[in-house]
């Protein structure tokens, strides 16, 4: 296989940008996502890639639940600051104002536009990221209107 043209045709897939995060009790753990889609209507399923390797992860394994915050056009610095290890201070995490998820008590990000709560029934892994398939328990919109940002809008690539 040539490497640079699977490199090449894998970034032209297209990714939005999330933030996923999880806690149990004290411990949370936040970062930003693009290996994301819907899997099924009923139940209503999600899919996330999720690097084997991260914090993120790790308490994934013992919660066996998450949150997926969808990020809008414009806020490509709330993914930016979701690169960085998670820390709480003054109710934010990474700076951002949170509240708890009513089904998971994960975090949800006051200014993103949308967001999903889930709990893990699948687990794939294979390679350097687990693939979960989580089912989709509470969902909530607070901005209908904005548009979902993606990965091509930012200049950054993560993917091949």
């Amino acid at each position: 296989m040539d490497a640079t043209a699977k490199k090449l045709a894998l970034r032209k897939l297209t990714y939005g940008l999330y933030v996923l995060t999880v806690r149990k009790n004290d411990n949370v753990a936040a970062g930003t996502v693009t290996w994301l889609s819907q899997a099924s209507f009923e139940p209503p399923l999600i899919m996330v890639g999720v690097k084997a390797s991260s914090g993120i992860h790790s308490l994934i394994e013992r919660v066996g639940a998450f949150a997926i915050n969808i990020l809008a056009e414009g806020q490509k610095n709330i993914a930016a600051a979701f690169f960085r290890p998670s820390q709480i201070e003054n109710d934010r995490i990474n700076g951002y104002a949170f509240e708890p998820g009513p089904k998971t008590n994960a975090p949800l990000l006051l200014d993103a536009p949308a967001w999903l709560e889930a709990r893990v029934v699948e687990t794939v892994k294979r390679g350097d990221h687990t693939i979960y398939v989580a089912e989709i328990v509470e969902a909530g919109v607070r901005n209908p209107e904005a548009k979902p940002l993606e990965l091509s809008d930012t200049g950054w690539s993560y993917g091949g």
